[in-house]
């Protein structure tokens, strides 16, 4: 009977190992999106990894069928936006400041572009997975796309060279 617990908790480890070297770069990368930090300095994305994957390890005998990408991810998202919730009193309300490209954006805009974009998630999922309607997944991620490709203009969002004479 221990051979057989051992044996198959040596084929879980296995099974996790490769899934983590598969899929922990690309979800390392989406909650760096995520978090709006600096690719090379991230610990808020890096511990959202860590809490994704040990969720995962931990319900991986009963995923049974289900991609483990997508438990680790939902796992991601939820923590990030009631991270999100709480640090900043709203889910859609203060921009933190970041270093990364989607720093300008709102938590929530941030999260539907990650997975609408990033990740390739339908809108009929992503509303699901963030208990929003589909016309607001819509409308926020074009808001957020809007954003990014069309900055504001004028002397705060220009920076320090708009004040050369």
């Amino acid at each position: 009977m221990r051979e057989r617990q051992a044996s198959r908790s040596a084929r879980r480890a296995r099974e996790f190992e490769a899934f983590v070297a598969g899929a922990a770069g690309r979800l390392l990368h989406a909650a760096t999106l995520l978090t709006a930090e600096a690719p090379d300095d991230n610990p808020r994305a890096r511990h959202l990894l860590t809490l994704a994957l040990a969720h995962t390890y931990a319900h991986w005998d009963r995923l049974r069928g289900e991609d483990p990408y997508d438990r680790a991810r939902r796992h991601l998202v939820d923590r990030f936006a009631r991270a999100s919730w709480h640090r900043y009193g709203g889910f859609g309300r203060a921009r933190p400041r970041g270093a990364g490209a989607l720093a300008r954006l709102a938590p929530q805009e941030r999260l539907v572009l990650v997975l609408r974009l990033y990740e390739g998630v339908a809108e009929e999922p992503t509303a699901a997975l963030l208990g929003l309607s589909a016309d607001r997944v819509r409308a926020v991620c074009d808001r957020a796309a809007a954003t990014l490709l069309h900055p504001p203009r004028g002397p705060a969002a220009a920076g320090p060279k708009a004040a050369v004479p």
